[in-house]
């Protein structure tokens, strides 16, 4: 069984492109925000933060706690694409890349003399060199081995800079040492649901048979994990986008009805715009509003498909007149569901008004033209520059379609 697939991490992404860009943080440790605000947590952070225990999603508080010469800076979503699609092009020139996992990660599938050793680990050194000639704190982990899956579990064993191959040979020994959640796809409510099945270590796991597994994943995905922890090459099932939305964490300043709903309305117009790049129309909408010191509330309505940004707003203005009257809004998303590709909806026998196609047609050129804050609806005044772009971990943003500015370039 050969080597087939490389995987390139880079380590603490967002962290070490603020350090790259930022010469005064390097060193230092440091915690990326979506808002700077106290209320909030770190969504990256430098490798001088986590040696004092801040990881994703430790809160400001608990950081400045565990490392009281905490650094923290706002996410810049638009940098990171930016320099997402340079180290691209840099990895890319010397192994092909395959598949574009998320912004900090990437597949490289293995053929030919690629799968000998001696020749992937000599290019993933190369692939490591070209990213360090384009910054000094930029770093990755990369992983090799039989499958995506192991490879993955490779690049995670040594980091930040490592390069792990895991052989077949080595297989199941060597996975030993891990910790359940260390491999990829098992978070919490797995781990449970394994520890109910007896299963507590990665020894057992491997030790166990596809039939239990599959009786623990509740169907076929538990025979394609085993299949993919022995080293087995699994065909990918095509995916299908289901879902497409936004979230913002409120500033201090909109945290109130009004600037609350600001947001969402410029949520839900950057989420039809993206729609309708993507080729998609929503049969479904979900609100969400977190409150401080109370219980999230949300809402959701169904309707006839459609990408129409007037036709949303009206739905989310009916929606937003449910809410609760009290309490200070902290967090606001709004989510489309039951997406079909264009083309594939059934037209409604009579017209509701909903569907203004060629008002969205013009409002999306003067867009492209202008940059997407030259005209907008005007619920969305109050949020002004809030809710910018975001990085998800699958969603590498389009600047084009959700940038509220022109890229101003990396140097």
């Amino acid at each position: 069984m050969s080597l087939r697939a490389l995987l390139l991490d880079f380590n603490s992404f967002f962290a070490s492109v603020e350090q790259q860009l930022r010469p005064e943080l390097r060193g230092r440790p440091v915690g990326v925000l979506p808002v700077l605000a106290e209320t909030t947590c770190c969504i990256a952070a430098s490798y001088q933060a986590k040696a004092h225990g801040v990881k994703t999603g430790t809160s400001v508080m608990d950081a400045r706690r565990l490392c009281p010469d905490m650094v923290f800076v706002e996410a810049r979503p638009a940098v990171y694409v930016e320099m997402h699609h340079r180290l691209m092009e840099a990895v890319d020139s010397v192994i092909a890349v395959s598949e574009v996992l998320s912004i900090d990660e990437v597949a490289c599938d293995l053929t030919g003399s690629w799968r000998q050793e001696a020749v992937i680990t000599d290019l993933a050194r190369r692939a490591k060199a070209r990213i360090r000639d384009i910054g000094e704190c930029l770093t990755c982990s990369i992983g090799i081995g039989p499958n995506r899956f192991l490879a993955k579990t490779a690049s995670n064993i040594q980091k930040p800079d490592g390069l792990t191959v895991i052989h077949a040979e080595d297989l199941p020994d060597i996975l030993f040492r891990l910790e359940l959640r260390d491999l990829n796809g098992i978070a919490r409510a797995m781990e449970e649901r394994l520890h109910r099945q007896g299963i507590h270590t990665v020894e057992q796991l491997c030790r166990a048979s596809r039939e239990t597994l599959r009786k623990v994943w509740g169907g076929l995905e538990g025979e394609r994990f085993h299949d993919r922890l022995h080293g087995l090459e699994v065909t990918q099932l095509p995916s299908r986008r289901s879902s497409l939305g936004h979230s913002h964490v409120l500033p201090p300043h909109l945290r109130y009805a009004g600037g609350a709903y600001a947001v969402l309305s410029k949520l839900t117009q950057k989420a039809a715009l993206r729609l309708r790049a993507e080729g998609y129309m929503a049969g479904r909408m979900g609100i969400r509003v977190g409150f401080r010191h109370r219980d999230t509330w949300e809402a959701g309505a169904r309707f006839s498909a459609m990408q129409d940004t007037l036709g949303f707003l009206r739905i989310l203005a009916g929606l937003w007149a449910e809410r609760p009257a009290h309490g200070e809004p902290t967090k606001v998303s709004m989510v489309f569901h039951d997406l079909i590709p264009v083309g594939q909806d059934t037209l409604p026998l009579f017209e509701d008004g909903t569907r203004t196609p060629g008002l969205d047609a013009a409002f999306d050129k003067v867009r492209r033209r202008f940059g997407n804050s030259a005209l907008y609806f005007g619920g969305a005044f109050l949020a002004g520059q809030e809710a910018p772009m975001r990085i998800s971990f699958t969603h590498i943003p389009d600047p084009d379609l959700e940038s509220d500015e022109r890229l101003a370039g990396i140097h």
